[in-house]
């Protein structure tokens, strides 16, 4: 089946394109829901070849063993081939994703920055000394794992592709990712970078294929010593089960439900605009998306009024995800856009929220650019305020608890500081959460009280390299992306110990079985 397509995408393994066993996985456009190129996916046997190559190029030492002055090159190499090749790679990520090209020309160019954060962590790692007892030296360094397994996301390819690989290989690991089956073309351009940057064959490998199969033979693989995923929080728990059966290290960053507090001391339109920015951005396709926005009822009002005005605004300029005007694209598949729209049909037939704009999916042609609306997956950006039912019953609705993932938010306001924070903690998830506020106690004071793992004061979705990235709670996830943390997690702590005491001290203190009582030392 697999040669039938001769234009496919292949798998990249051991520093060259092989043509996988698995099916061929049809990759969509979801602005005009056409195929507009394949992608030959991974078979178990595949699975097991790479996780042998990678396994072998790991223990050979080329890059496990590699002095980190080295690994810090190629990490600087990566990053300026990456940026030479940023037009195609924008261009191939918003056909795939959706996503609106602004946002792209915005995402994709940061990533150069994981690259350089995590080499220039290389060269100014310092190596602890620890204060043990005695003529001791302790000292620890920090070495990689083995074979990593990476499983990314289709709402952000590129970027969490480049957060997790660049830890990884700067740790000295070997790299298996495994990409969306929706949205896998990108993470395959890295191979060829990454190569052409010096990374030694065998080190960098992608994947593609279905969660069922490849993904599920990747994570029980047994010499897989660590599995790094992003995706909702069953497929989360249900991969955590595997890779704990093994003993493997897991970091999985999963769902989110962000609260967002808009207090009375806010700069309203400053607020507002945030409010579009965490809650529409990627067509609200992120595990960030504050799509729970909590405001004081003093502002209520005002605050729905300007809010109403700039989300039309945006629906106003909704068009061909190619048009640089074009302000939000259409969500990733059919599927998807179907969910969404019966989350919310399902909420306003049951009284548990009213429409104040949007709540559909879009038909007809764009008004910018005369897109045909009908062909695509494009859902209006939404804004809902809570119902006739009591707040019990709308606390406990799926359009408050659940994970929506699409451009869809839910207004409620509050009364006191107290009642605006049992509201934003009112979720199984934690992950991250926005306070809106000029009064800079009070900024502090609530989001000591915040249940996030992020929680931003007067911006949202920031994200740096050097800064953590993961969630609070369990349905969140476990462990941190960015940071030395992420580092730290893709290394084990190696402690060595040197006895410098001269041969006649040791003679004395150290002979735990000669022939008196005297004392013998012990640590």
């Amino acid at each position: 089946m697999a040669n039938s397509y001769q234009d496919a995408y292949d798998m990249w393994l051991a520093g060259d394109k092989r043509i996988g066993k698995g099916l061929v996985i049809p990759v969509e456009d979801p602005a005009t829901g056409e195929i507009f190129a394949h992608c030959r996916a991974a078979s178990e046997g595949d699975v097991q070849e790479a996780v042998a190559l990678a396994h072998a190029a790991f223990k050979s030492g080329v890059w496990s063993r590699e002095s980190r002055h080295r690994r810090a090159d190629v990490l600087d190499k990566a990053a300026t081939l990456l940026e030479a090749q940023l037009p195609e790679l924008i261009a191939l990520e918003v056909q795939q994703t959706g996503r609106a090209i602004r946002e792209m020309k915005a995402q994709v160019p940061s990533l150069v920055r994981w690259f350089k954060y995590y080499a220039s962590h290389l060269r100014v790692e310092e190596r602890s000394l620890l204060p043990t007892t005695g003529k001791l030296h302790n000292f620890v360094d920090r070495v990689p794992l083995g074979v990593v397994v990476q499983i990314t996301p289709f709402n952000h390819p590129l970027l969490i592709a480049v957060k997790k690989l660049a830890p990884a290989l700067a740790a000295g690991n070997s790299v298996i990712v495994k990409p969306s089956e929706l949205t896998p073309l990108t993470t395959l351009k890295l191979g060829p970078i990454l190569k052409e940057a010096g990374l030694p064959d065998g080190i960098f490998n992608v994947l593609p294929g279905y969660g069922e199969s490849t993904g599920k033979a990747l994570v029980q693989h047994p010499l897989v010593r660590k599995v790094d995923v992003t995706g909702g929080t069953g497929a989360g728990r249900a991969i955590g089960a595997i890779v704990g059966g093994n003993l493997a290290r897991y970091t999985a960053e999963l769902g989110g439900k962000a609260p967002l507090i808009v207090f009375d001391s806010a700069n309203l339109q400053l607020a507002v605009n945030g409010i579009a920015f965490g809650s529409f951005i990627a067509s609200g396709q992120t595990c960030i998306a504050s799509t729970r926005i909590i405001v004081d009822n003093k502002i209520f009002d005002k605050l729905i009024e300007a809010l109403k005005a700039k989300t039309e605004f945006i629906a106003s300029r909704m068009g061909s995800p190619t048009n640089p005007d074009s302000l939000m694209g259409p969500l990733i598949s059919n599927n998807q856009v179907r969910n969404v729209a019966n989350l919310v049909n399902e909420a306003v037939n049951n009284g548990l929220v009213k429409v104040i704009t949007g709540g559909n999916r879009m038909t007809g042609e764009s008004e910018l650019d005369g897109t045909d609306f009908g062909k695509g997956y494009f859902y209006t950006p939404t804004v809902l305020v809570q119902g006739g039912q009591p707040r019990a019953f709308f606390r406990a609705s799926a359009v408050w608890r659940k994970e929506i993932f699409g451009p869809v938010i839910v207004v409620v306001g509050f009364d006191t500081e107290e009642e605006a924070v049992e509201l934003a903690n009112d979720s199984e998830f934690g992950l991250g959460a926005g306070i809106w506020t000029q009064d800079l106690s009070q900024a502090f004071r609530v989001s000591e009280q915040i249940d996030a793992g992020i929680t931003w004061v007067n911006t949202h979705h920031r994200n740096d390299p050097s800064s953590p990235w993961g969630g609070s709670k369990s349905s969140s996830g476990l462990g941190v992306e960015n940071g030395v943390e992420a580092y730290q997690a893709y290394t084990t702590a190696k402690s060595t110990i040197i006895n410098y005491a001269s041969a006649e001290e040791a003679l004395a203190t150290d002979d735990w079985f000669r022939d008196d009582s005297g004392a013998v030392r012990y640590g």
